[in-house]
């Protein structure tokens, strides 16, 4: 049995919160770090296929599932941006010293940056997969946000599940009030984006005006013509996973 296929889902419990669902492989740093999307969590293909060649390599891992999702405690509607940020601060204050890699799928790509922000001097880089920072303001109709501002919840046909997915007024307020593409983003690390050309959830301009938001002067974008949102193809996994590698090699050579 790998190293991967030994790490046993264990938790944590964020203090004032709910139990926390992680996974963890020790091994060299700097730690990568993987922060799911809206409504998903650490199961998933890009998640895993990142964890098992971390594993694999003698790299440090680790993978969580916010409050309400996968394996942890607690309903997703009852979450926020803010306590999803307070999980992601918890896991990674808790389980990991040292320099940190994170790695943020569409919501978890917003939630990237905000810990990058709050961890500061930890950062060794940053790896966004279709980052969806600010999507409270850009992702809704007007329609939708006039629902927001009367407290309702807005429900949005699911292509991944037969259940509609749900946002609160409570993460609509939460989003607004982390705003970060509306100025300078003050994050100086390495950065790498990924983004699929044909996203239909999140516009790859996102990830261009992204980039142009970042104090850090090394910043690539790359865009995947054909890409998907999900970018899970096997041609997308191979991407990210050389991206990350190449990433450790430019973090080792500087």
């Amino acid at each position: 049995m790998s190293a991967a296929g030994s790490a046993e889902v264990q938790f944590t419990e964020r203090p004032g919160g709910e139990r926390l669902a992680f996974r963890q492989v020790e091994g060299a740093g700097p730690t990568l770090v993987f922060l799911p999307g809206y409504k998903s969590d650490m199961a998933g293909s890009k998640a895993t296929m990142l964890f098992d060649r971390a594993a694999d390599a003698g790299r440090a891992a680790l993978l969580f599932d916010y409050a309400g999702c996968g394996a942890s405690g607690g309903a997703f509607e009852d979450q926020t941006l803010e306590s999803f940020l307070a999980d992601t601060l918890h896991v990674i204050g808790e389980r990991t010293q040292g320099a940190l890699i994170l790695v943020g799928s569409s919501m978890g790509g917003w939630l990237m940056l905000l810990a990058a922000l709050a961890l500061g001097p930890r950062m060794a880089g940053i790896v966004g997969i279709a980052a969806a920072p600010d999507f409270t303001r850009w992702g809704f109709t007007p329609e939708q946000v006039a629902q927001f501002e009367r407290g309702e919840t807005v429900f949005e046909a699911n292509e991944y599940g037969p259940e509609p997915t749900p946002t609160t007024a409570a993460f609509w307020r939460s989003g607004e009030a982390n705003l970060l593409l509306d100025g300078p983003i003050a994050i100086d690390c390495p950065v790498r984006l990924l983004h699929g050309q044909c996203d239909a959830d999140v516009p790859h301009p996102i990830s261009l005006k992204l980039a142009a938001a970042l104090r850090s002067d090394d910043v690539q974008t790359v865009l995947v013509k054909n890409g998907d949102h999900r970018l899970s193809r096997e041609s997308d996994l191979r991407l990210l996973a050389a991206t990350v590698d190449r990433l450790y090699e430019d973090i080792a050579a500087s």
